[in-house]
């Protein structure tokens, strides 16, 4: 298969551009977003969905998050992540298959709905995982694109994917919300540096491979400039694959944690990694012939509790 998008191959990084569309579904009133909202996207690369889900139901999912947390001897071992040099929990990764209320929130129609209309075909998830910064410890994700990484160390031929970040604590300017770069989904910037073996072992703590230099990073922010979202429980960002984000560490008493969803169309499933010989576990990427999501509507307790 061709390499669309090279990167890791070169000794200066340069700004490749996007060869595939950002918005892929034609938008009719039938589309579970705005014609506004699907411009937003298209220009900006994300987009804020405020209080998508009810009060019973932040309360429902933030329980769930905290069995999580708690409780981490009850999890597949290799999918939970702890901070560098630190026992606290950074992530928890494949939690819709470890957690069958966060399996029902994948499935909700009020996100994998809106991922379809997005991608323009059926979905299936490409990576979960709940993040988690404590107050006072919790460290920060280093710039990045998402596709960069997922196409060089996963093999994701296209950018046909986007994430969805579920605020299940308040998100304010101050405990480390994302922050993205917006229009800088627009080109695709390569990253040098040789991949180590089994990168993600130490990527998964601190990214130092597959992250952008600090010359491009500039342009980019100096010509786009930078948005950080806030907002309340229960509200979801949603951002396209290739646009730069990250966010700082939290130095406040306030936690934050939010649940991330990678949706990925079902005609972009993995094929082999661009860039590595041997692709990341299945725990962070998940590969084979994907099932598509069958999107779910109703309260999200309905269906776990049935």
């Amino acid at each position: 298969m061709q390499d669309i998008y090279p990167s890791r191959h070169a000794k200066m990084a340069e700004f490749l551009p996007r060869l595939d569309p950002v918005v892929h579904g034609d938008w009719s009133e039938d589309a579970p977003i705005s014609i506004d909202q699907a411009a937003q996207f298209d220009r900006d690369g994300y987009l804020v969905l405020e209080n998508l889900f009810s009060d019973e139901e932040v309360a429902f999912l933030q329980s769930e998050a905290r069995k999580l947390l708690g409780d981490p001897a009850a999890l597949e071992d290799e999918t939970v992540i702890s901070e560098p040099g630190s026992r606290e929990i950074r992530s928890i990764f494949r939690i819709h298959a470890q957690s069958p209320v966060i399996g029902r929130l994948a499935a909700d129609a009020r996100l994998a709905g809106v991922a379809r209309f997005l991608l323009g075909d059926e979905v299936y998830i490409h990576q979960s995982r709940l993040n988690y910064k404590p107050g006072f410890q919790g460290k920060e994700f280093y710039w990045h694109s998402d596709f960069e990484t997922w196409h060089v160390e996963d093999g994701m031929p296209r950018m046909r994917a986007l994430s969805m970040s579920i605020l299940l604590a308040e998100n304010t300017p101050h405990n480390g919300p994302l922050m993205l770069i917006p229009g800088s989904h627009r080109s695709f910037l390569t990253c040098v540096g040789e991949t180590p073996e089994d990168h993600y072992r130490m990527s998964l703590k601190r990214q130092e491979y597959g992250v952008p230099d600090e010359d491009s990073l500039a342009e980019l922010a100096h010509k786009h400039g930078i948005v950080a979202p806030t907002g309340q429980p229960g509200s979801v960002v949603i951002f396209d694959c290739n646009v730069m984000h990250g966010s700082n560490g939290n130095i406040t008493p306030f936690p934050r944690a939010n649940a991330f969803l990678v949706y990925n169309a079902v005609s972009n499933r993995l094929a082999a990694p661009f860039g590595v010989e041997k692709p990341r576990p299945q725990f962070i990427a998940a590969r084979g012939d994907p099932t598509p999501i069958a999107p779910v509507s109703g309260p999200l307790m309905e269906e776990v509790t049935a």
